[in-house]
């Protein structure tokens, strides 16, 4: 599979939508980069890509937390092996925890590419098929 650049972030609230966007990765050939909204945290995001791993061994999965302008939650995050941060306070603290993520092989951006919200997209819907099919349409979209 080709590793999926965080480019293409899909903003997840849920398992089931975790699962459905690594079952469209999966069936599109890419990578999976998981966001978790600011309330989601280190712990369930990391426990997400684990679950998405698990269901979907051969597909490559990362996380990215949106950490606002909590320093201390992206220190945290840092801390607990989240693979990229997304911190948008401080340029000084954005600096320093820049540093921390190299020195931990992690990445810190501060700013992204808008995300696919799967809460927002996929509205009124509990049918996975349905997610599956908005995220493979937005990994697999071309450029414009």
């Amino acid at each position: 599979m080709t590793a999926l650049p965080i480019s293409r972030p899909i903003l997840v609230r849920s398992l089931g939508e975790a699962l459905a966007a690594a079952a469209a990765a999966e069936q599109a050939g890419v990578g999976l980069a998981l966001m978790a909204p600011p309330a989601g945290g280190a712990l369930w995001l990391l426990g997400l890509m684990e679950r998405a791993r698990r269901s979907h061994p051969g597909l490559d999965v990362t996380g990215l937390l949106d950490c606002g302008d909590r320093a201390g939650e992206a220190q945290g995050a840092l801390a607990a092996g989240v693979p990229c941060l997304l911190f948008t306070g401080h340029a000084e603290a954005a600096r320093r925890l820049s540093a921390v993520a190299e020195a931990r092989g992690a990445t810190l951006l501060t700013r992204c590419p808008p995300p696919l919200d799967l809460a927002a997209e996929g509205r009124g819907t509990d049918s996975s098929e349905r997610l599956e099919a908005l995220c493979r349409a937005w990994l697999t979209r071309s450029e414009g």
